[in-house]
């Protein structure tokens, strides 16, 4: 974390993204829908390229058990990629608030062992900044603004899925979304606490970041209805 390595692949996501907005800002046409498909396929041959990695290295088979795509962020390349395809505004919501407020944390504090120009480092950088990416293009560059109850919305389908892979985890010993230990490599997570106070803690901020994030929008709708 804060290597040049670090601090050059997050300059390069933010660049891509900043030049992606822009470009659909000022100059919106038939290209942006190119664009969102190809930003979509780089986001599936992310992940698919990761099983693809593990499988022709001879990855152990914990390390196959744990490769399933249920952690937020592998979760939501495939609803990034969906909403980038289809522009279906329930994806584009839960891309937003799932990219902001969930994978641009994984962009802070990276959970990568590996080093440049290893293909995980790669790998990681580019599925990671691909869901930030999408999120920003999709909602400030092509105006796909979240609905007034858009936090609700995604909070709930949020519950729903850590419930969900909470029982996976218990089933099979695994650790998605971080459930039964911090990442080794430390993260955010470190601030919160120990298990399992860090979960409802981080659970608190998660909400928070939700509510931030959707306060600009809030604020746009207000003064467009006061201007009638």
């Amino acid at each position: 974390m804060l290597a040049a390595e670090h601090l050059g692949a997050v300059a390069v996501i933010a660049a891509t993204a900043a030049a992606l907005v822009a470009g659909a800002r000022l100059r919106p046409g038939s290209w942006t829908t190119l664009a969102a498909r190809a930003l979509a396929l780089v986001l599936v041959a992310a992940e698919v390229s990761w099983w693809i990695y593990l499988a022709v290295t001879g990855a152990r088979g914990a390390e196959l058990a744990t490769a399933l795509p249920l952690q937020l962020c592998d979760t939501a390349i495939f609803v990034a990629a969906l909403a980038l395809l289809v522009r279906k505004q329930l994806l584009v919501e839960v891309t937003y608030f799932w990219g902001l407020a969930g994978t641009i944390q994984a962009l802070i504090t990276p959970d990568l062992p590996q080093h440049f120009p290893s293909f995980p480092f790669f790998q990681y950088y580019v599925a990671h900044g691909g869901i930030v990416t999408a999120a920003l293009f999709l909602v400030v560059g092509l105006h796909q603004w979240p609905r007034r109850d858009a936090v609700l919305r995604v909070l709930a389908l949020t519950i729903a899925y850590v419930l969900v892979v909470g029982g996976i985890d218990a089933a099979t010993g695994a650790n998605y979304l971080y459930l039964r230990s911090k990442p080794a490599g430390g993260s955010l997570l470190d601030l919160l606490g120990p298990w399992p106070w860090y979960i409802a803690w981080a659970a608190l901020v998660g909400i928070a970041f939700l509510i931030i994030l959707d306060a600009p929008f809030q604020w746009l709708r207000h003064r467009k209805a006061e201007r009638g």
